[in-house]
Protein backbone atom coordinates (compact mmCIF):
# COMPACT_ATOMS: atom_id res chain seq x y z
CA UNK A 1 0.00 0.00 0.00
CA UNK A 2 2.82 2.40 0.87
CA UNK A 3 4.58 1.50 -2.38
CA UNK A 4 1.39 2.29 -4.31
CA UNK A 5 1.01 5.59 -2.50
CA UNK A 6 4.60 6.51 -3.22
CA UNK A 7 4.08 5.60 -6.87
CA UNK A 8 0.98 7.78 -7.09
CA UNK A 9 2.79 10.68 -5.45
CA UNK A 10 5.70 10.21 -7.85
CA UNK A 11 3.35 10.20 -10.83
CA UNK A 12 1.65 13.35 -9.55
CA UNK A 13 5.01 15.03 -9.14
CA UNK A 14 6.04 14.00 -12.64
CA UNK A 15 2.74 15.22 -14.04
CA UNK A 16 3.11 18.46 -12.11
CA UNK A 17 6.58 18.98 -13.45
CA UNK A 18 5.43 18.16 -16.97
CA UNK A 19 2.49 20.53 -16.62
CA UNK A 20 4.82 23.23 -15.30
CA UNK A 21 7.24 22.71 -18.14
CA UNK A 22 4.38 22.72 -20.61
CA UNK A 23 2.94 25.90 -19.14
CA UNK A 24 6.39 27.50 -19.23
CA UNK A 25 6.75 26.55 -22.90
CA UNK A 26 3.32 28.01 -23.66
CA UNK A 27 4.15 31.27 -21.92
CA UNK A 28 7.54 31.36 -23.60
CA UNK A 29 5.93 30.89 -27.03
CA UNK A 30 3.48 33.72 -26.37
CA UNK A 31 6.39 36.07 -25.61
CA UNK A 32 8.64 34.86 -28.41
CA UNK A 33 8.93 36.79 -31.71
CA UNK A 34 7.59 35.41 -34.95
CA UNK A 35 10.16 33.65 -37.12
CA UNK A 36 10.24 36.48 -39.65
CA UNK A 37 13.19 38.32 -41.12
CA UNK A 38 11.02 40.69 -43.16
CA UNK A 39 7.46 41.95 -43.33
CA UNK A 40 4.85 39.31 -44.10
CA UNK A 41 1.37 39.77 -45.57
CA UNK A 42 -0.83 37.03 -44.14
CA UNK A 43 -4.33 36.19 -45.33
CA UNK A 44 -6.69 34.33 -42.98
CA UNK A 45 -9.70 32.87 -44.74
CA UNK A 46 -13.18 32.90 -43.24
CA UNK A 47 -14.01 29.79 -41.22
CA UNK A 48 -10.39 28.96 -40.32
CA UNK A 49 -10.24 27.15 -36.97
CA UNK A 50 -7.49 26.94 -34.37
CA UNK A 51 -5.87 23.80 -35.80
CA UNK A 52 -5.92 25.15 -39.36
CA UNK A 53 -4.53 28.50 -38.26
CA UNK A 54 -1.64 26.85 -36.43
CA UNK A 55 -0.83 24.67 -39.42
CA UNK A 56 -1.01 27.64 -41.81
CA UNK A 57 1.30 29.70 -39.61
CA UNK A 58 3.74 26.79 -39.46
CA UNK A 59 3.56 26.11 -43.22
CA UNK A 60 4.27 29.78 -43.95
CA UNK A 61 7.20 29.70 -41.50
CA UNK A 62 5.72 32.27 -39.15
CA UNK A 63 5.86 30.01 -36.06
CA UNK A 64 7.93 26.92 -35.45
CA UNK A 65 6.04 25.09 -32.66
CA UNK A 66 2.47 24.39 -33.86
CA UNK A 67 1.65 21.95 -31.01
CA UNK A 68 2.67 24.43 -28.32
CA UNK A 69 0.70 27.06 -30.26
CA UNK A 70 -2.44 24.94 -29.85
CA UNK A 71 -1.86 24.72 -26.10
CA UNK A 72 -1.46 28.49 -25.95
CA UNK A 73 -4.92 28.91 -27.50
CA UNK A 74 -6.33 26.52 -24.90
CA UNK A 75 -4.60 28.21 -21.97
CA UNK A 76 -5.62 31.67 -23.18
CA UNK A 77 -8.86 31.12 -25.12
CA UNK A 78 -9.41 34.87 -25.51
CA UNK A 79 -6.59 34.80 -28.08
CA UNK A 80 -8.48 32.38 -30.32
CA UNK A 81 -11.21 34.78 -31.43
CA UNK A 82 -9.46 35.77 -34.66
CA UNK A 83 -11.16 37.34 -37.68
CA UNK A 84 -10.74 36.65 -41.37
CA UNK A 85 -8.75 39.21 -43.35
CA UNK A 86 -5.36 40.17 -44.71
CA UNK A 87 -2.86 41.31 -42.08
CA UNK A 88 0.66 42.72 -41.95
CA UNK A 89 3.10 40.88 -39.66
CA UNK A 90 6.42 42.54 -38.89
CA UNK A 91 9.76 41.24 -37.61
CA UNK A 92 9.92 41.47 -33.82
CA UNK A 93 6.16 41.00 -33.39
CA UNK A 94 5.45 38.40 -30.70
CA UNK A 95 3.03 35.50 -31.07
CA UNK A 96 0.71 37.17 -28.54
CA UNK A 97 0.80 40.44 -30.49
CA UNK A 98 0.08 38.57 -33.71
CA UNK A 99 -2.96 36.86 -32.17
CA UNK A 100 -4.18 40.16 -30.76
CA UNK A 101 -3.92 41.65 -34.25
CA UNK A 102 -5.89 38.75 -35.75
CA UNK A 103 -8.54 39.22 -33.06
CA UNK A 104 -8.74 42.99 -33.68
CA UNK A 105 -9.66 42.69 -37.36
CA UNK A 106 -7.31 45.59 -38.17
CA UNK A 107 -6.35 44.53 -41.65
CA UNK A 108 -3.25 45.67 -43.53
CA UNK A 109 -3.64 48.85 -45.55
CA UNK A 110 -1.91 49.30 -48.88
CA UNK A 111 -0.96 52.68 -50.38
CA UNK A 112 -1.81 53.75 -53.92
CA UNK A 113 -0.29 57.07 -54.97
CA UNK A 114 -2.24 59.04 -57.57
CA UNK A 115 0.04 61.90 -58.69
CA UNK A 116 -1.18 65.25 -59.96
CA UNK A 117 -0.21 65.99 -63.57
CA UNK A 118 -0.85 62.42 -64.69
CA UNK A 119 -3.80 61.38 -66.83
CA UNK A 120 -6.61 59.18 -65.60
CA UNK A 121 -5.39 56.54 -68.06
CA UNK A 122 -2.08 56.46 -66.15
CA UNK A 123 -3.96 55.98 -62.88
CA UNK A 124 -5.99 53.14 -64.34
CA UNK A 125 -2.76 51.36 -65.28
CA UNK A 126 -1.57 51.79 -61.69
CA UNK A 127 -4.83 50.30 -60.44
CA UNK A 128 -4.35 47.28 -62.69
CA UNK A 129 -0.93 46.67 -61.15
CA UNK A 130 -1.84 47.47 -57.52
CA UNK A 131 -1.64 44.45 -55.17
CA UNK A 132 -4.76 43.03 -53.50
CA UNK A 133 -7.15 45.25 -55.50
CA UNK A 134 -10.34 43.56 -56.69
CA UNK A 135 -10.60 44.36 -60.40
CA UNK A 136 -14.17 44.92 -61.54
CA UNK A 137 -13.76 47.33 -64.49
CA UNK A 138 -14.11 45.37 -67.70
CA UNK A 139 -11.76 47.81 -69.46
CA UNK A 140 -10.13 51.20 -68.98
CA UNK A 141 -12.26 53.18 -71.41
CA UNK A 142 -13.34 56.49 -69.93
CA UNK A 143 -16.98 55.72 -70.74
CA UNK A 144 -16.70 52.51 -68.72
CA UNK A 145 -15.20 54.42 -65.79
CA UNK A 146 -17.87 57.13 -65.96
CA UNK A 147 -20.64 54.52 -65.81
CA UNK A 148 -19.02 52.45 -63.06
CA UNK A 149 -18.32 55.45 -60.85
CA UNK A 150 -21.76 56.92 -61.65
CA UNK A 151 -20.43 60.37 -62.52
CA UNK A 152 -23.04 63.11 -62.35
CA UNK A 153 -21.61 64.48 -65.60
CA UNK A 154 -20.43 61.40 -67.57
CA UNK A 155 -18.44 63.56 -70.00
CA UNK A 156 -16.39 65.03 -67.11
CA UNK A 157 -13.97 62.17 -66.59
CA UNK A 158 -10.42 63.35 -67.19
CA UNK A 159 -9.23 65.57 -64.37
CA UNK A 160 -12.06 64.75 -61.96
CA UNK A 161 -10.22 62.52 -59.49
CA UNK A 162 -8.34 63.79 -56.44
CA UNK A 163 -4.57 63.18 -56.45
CA UNK A 164 -3.46 61.68 -53.15
CA UNK A 165 -2.07 58.56 -51.52
CA UNK A 166 -5.14 56.37 -51.13
CA UNK A 167 -5.08 53.57 -48.55
CA UNK A 168 -7.13 50.42 -49.08
CA UNK A 169 -7.51 46.96 -47.60
CA UNK A 170 -7.29 43.70 -49.53
CA UNK A 171 -10.18 43.00 -51.92
CA UNK A 172 -11.20 46.67 -52.12
CA UNK A 173 -12.50 47.15 -55.66
CA UNK A 174 -10.94 49.46 -58.22
CA UNK A 175 -14.29 51.24 -58.54
CA UNK A 176 -14.46 51.87 -54.78
CA UNK A 177 -11.05 53.58 -54.87
CA UNK A 178 -12.02 55.66 -57.91
CA UNK A 179 -15.29 56.68 -56.26
CA UNK A 180 -13.45 57.98 -53.21
CA UNK A 181 -11.03 59.94 -55.40
CA UNK A 182 -13.86 61.39 -57.50
CA UNK A 183 -16.03 62.33 -54.55
CA UNK A 184 -13.16 64.23 -52.92
CA UNK A 185 -12.34 66.03 -56.17
CA UNK A 186 -15.98 66.95 -56.80
CA UNK A 187 -16.30 68.34 -53.27
CA UNK A 188 -13.05 70.32 -53.56
CA UNK A 189 -13.94 71.72 -56.97
CA UNK A 190 -17.37 72.78 -55.74
CA UNK A 191 -15.82 74.70 -52.83
CA UNK A 192 -13.20 76.32 -55.06
CA UNK A 193 -15.81 77.14 -57.71
CA UNK A 194 -18.03 78.83 -55.14
CA UNK A 195 -15.08 80.87 -53.85
CA UNK A 196 -13.62 81.90 -57.23
CA UNK A 197 -13.01 85.55 -58.05
CA UNK A 198 -15.62 87.31 -60.16
CA UNK A 199 -15.69 87.64 -63.94
CA UNK A 200 -13.52 84.66 -64.83
CA UNK A 201 -14.12 83.37 -68.39
CA UNK A 202 -15.40 79.94 -67.29
CA UNK A 203 -18.82 78.61 -68.24
CA UNK A 204 -18.84 75.76 -65.70
CA UNK A 205 -16.63 73.97 -63.15
CA UNK A 206 -15.25 71.67 -65.85
CA UNK A 207 -13.66 74.66 -67.55
CA UNK A 208 -12.05 75.68 -64.27
CA UNK A 209 -10.65 72.13 -63.92
CA UNK A 210 -9.50 72.34 -67.56
CA UNK A 211 -7.58 75.54 -66.84
CA UNK A 212 -6.14 74.02 -63.67
CA UNK A 213 -4.91 71.00 -65.63
CA UNK A 214 -3.09 73.25 -68.11
CA UNK A 215 -1.48 75.17 -65.25
CA UNK A 216 -0.46 71.84 -63.69
CA UNK A 217 1.31 70.76 -66.87
CA UNK A 218 2.95 74.15 -67.51
CA UNK A 219 4.74 74.69 -64.20
CA UNK A 220 5.80 72.84 -61.09
CA UNK A 221 6.90 76.07 -59.38
CA UNK A 222 4.33 76.89 -56.71
CA UNK A 223 4.98 80.64 -56.76
CA UNK A 224 4.34 80.79 -60.52
CA UNK A 225 0.99 79.08 -60.76
CA UNK A 226 -1.18 82.18 -60.31
CA UNK A 227 0.99 84.07 -62.83
CA UNK A 228 0.65 81.27 -65.40
CA UNK A 229 -3.09 81.39 -64.76
CA UNK A 230 -3.08 85.16 -65.35
CA UNK A 231 -1.44 84.74 -68.76
CA UNK A 232 -4.10 82.32 -69.95
CA UNK A 233 -6.94 84.35 -68.44
CA UNK A 234 -5.60 87.53 -70.09
CA UNK A 235 -5.38 85.72 -73.42
CA UNK A 236 -8.95 84.45 -73.15
CA UNK A 237 -10.19 87.95 -72.37
CA UNK A 238 -8.55 89.57 -75.40
CA UNK A 239 -9.34 86.71 -77.77
CA UNK A 240 -5.80 85.31 -78.13
CA UNK A 241 -5.28 81.61 -78.56
CA UNK A 242 -3.73 79.86 -75.56
CA UNK A 243 -0.98 78.23 -77.64
CA UNK A 244 0.13 75.83 -74.92
CA UNK A 245 2.15 72.74 -75.87
CA UNK A 246 0.64 70.33 -73.29
CA UNK A 247 -2.78 70.63 -74.97
CA UNK A 248 -1.22 69.68 -78.31
CA UNK A 249 0.46 66.68 -76.74
CA UNK A 250 -2.80 65.54 -75.13
CA UNK A 251 -4.64 65.84 -78.46
CA UNK A 252 -1.99 63.74 -80.21
CA UNK A 253 -2.67 60.79 -77.90
CA UNK A 254 -0.50 57.74 -78.51
CA UNK A 255 1.14 59.29 -81.58
CA UNK A 256 3.21 61.65 -79.41
CA UNK A 257 6.82 60.39 -79.38
CA UNK A 258 8.37 62.87 -76.96
CA UNK A 259 9.02 65.66 -79.45
CA UNK A 260 6.76 68.36 -80.91
CA UNK A 261 7.23 69.50 -84.50
CA UNK A 262 5.86 72.52 -86.33
CA UNK A 263 3.57 70.13 -88.16
CA UNK A 264 2.21 68.90 -84.80
CA UNK A 265 1.44 72.48 -83.79
CA UNK A 266 -0.41 73.08 -87.05
CA UNK A 267 -2.36 69.80 -87.12
CA UNK A 268 -5.94 70.37 -85.89
CA UNK A 269 -7.30 68.37 -82.97
CA UNK A 270 -10.03 69.39 -80.52
CA UNK A 271 -7.26 70.05 -77.97
CA UNK A 272 -4.71 71.89 -80.13
CA UNK A 273 -4.82 75.41 -78.69
CA UNK A 274 -2.54 76.67 -81.47
CA UNK A 275 -5.47 75.97 -83.81
CA UNK A 276 -8.62 76.33 -81.70
CA UNK A 277 -9.75 79.43 -79.85
CA UNK A 278 -10.59 79.35 -76.15
CA UNK A 279 -10.19 76.43 -73.80
CA UNK A 280 -9.96 72.82 -75.01
CA UNK A 281 -13.09 70.70 -74.49
CA UNK A 282 -11.88 69.26 -71.19
CA UNK A 283 -8.94 68.74 -68.82
CA UNK A 284 -5.67 67.33 -70.12
CA UNK A 285 -4.46 65.93 -66.78
CA UNK A 286 -5.32 65.58 -63.11
CA UNK A 287 -4.76 68.97 -61.44
CA UNK A 288 -3.63 69.35 -57.84
CA UNK A 289 -5.20 71.63 -55.27
CA UNK A 290 -2.67 74.44 -55.86
CA UNK A 291 -3.43 74.55 -59.58
CA UNK A 292 -7.19 74.51 -58.93
CA UNK A 293 -6.82 77.48 -56.59
CA UNK A 294 -4.62 79.31 -59.11
CA UNK A 295 -7.27 78.82 -61.80
CA UNK A 296 -9.89 80.28 -59.44
CA UNK A 297 -7.65 83.09 -58.16
CA UNK A 298 -5.26 84.14 -60.95
CA UNK A 299 -2.80 86.93 -60.26
CA UNK A 300 -3.67 90.36 -61.66
CA UNK A 301 -0.92 90.94 -64.22
CA UNK A 302 -0.54 92.43 -67.70
CA UNK A 303 1.31 89.33 -68.94
CA UNK A 304 0.40 87.65 -72.21
CA UNK A 305 3.46 85.44 -72.68
CA UNK A 306 5.81 83.23 -70.71
CA UNK A 307 8.70 80.94 -71.56
CA UNK A 308 11.05 78.74 -69.57
CA UNK A 309 14.10 80.56 -68.26
CA UNK A 310 16.34 77.50 -68.23
CA UNK A 311 16.72 77.67 -64.46
CA UNK A 312 13.55 75.84 -63.46
CA UNK A 313 11.17 78.79 -63.72
CA UNK A 314 9.68 81.05 -66.38
CA UNK A 315 10.07 84.56 -67.74
CA UNK A 316 6.78 86.48 -68.05
CA UNK A 317 6.33 89.28 -70.59
CA UNK A 318 3.64 91.62 -71.87
CA UNK A 319 4.45 91.85 -75.60
CA UNK A 320 5.78 89.75 -78.45
CA UNK A 321 9.11 91.56 -78.76
CA UNK A 322 9.94 90.99 -75.11
CA UNK A 323 8.77 87.40 -75.39
CA UNK A 324 11.02 86.74 -78.38
CA UNK A 325 13.99 88.13 -76.46
CA UNK A 326 13.13 85.87 -73.51
CA UNK A 327 13.03 82.92 -75.92
CA UNK A 328 16.49 83.80 -77.23
CA UNK A 329 17.78 84.10 -73.66
CA UNK A 330 16.37 80.67 -72.90
CA UNK A 331 18.00 79.14 -75.99
CA UNK A 332 21.33 80.68 -74.97
CA UNK A 333 21.06 79.14 -71.49
CA UNK A 334 20.38 75.75 -73.10
CA UNK A 335 23.33 76.16 -75.46
CA UNK A 336 25.65 77.05 -72.59
CA UNK A 337 24.47 74.04 -70.58
CA UNK A 338 25.05 71.69 -73.52
CA UNK A 339 28.53 73.12 -74.03
CA UNK A 340 29.58 72.33 -70.48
Amino acid sequence: MKKLLRLVILLLVILGIAAGVGYWKVRQLARSPLTLKEEKIFTLKAGTGRLALGQQLYNERIINRPRVFQWLLRVEPELSHFKAGTYRFTPGMTVREMLALLASGKEAQFPLRFVEGMRLSDWLKQLRDAPYVKHTLKDDDYATVAKAVALENPQWVEGWFWPDTWLYTANTSDVAILKRAHQKMAKAVDAIWQGRVENLPYKDPNQLVTMASIIEKETAVASERDQVASVFINRLRVGMRLQTDPTVIYGMGASYNGKLTRNDLETPTPYNTYVISGLPPGPIAIPGEASLKAAAHPAKTPYLYFVADGKGGHTFTTNLASHNKAVQDYLKVLKDKNAQ
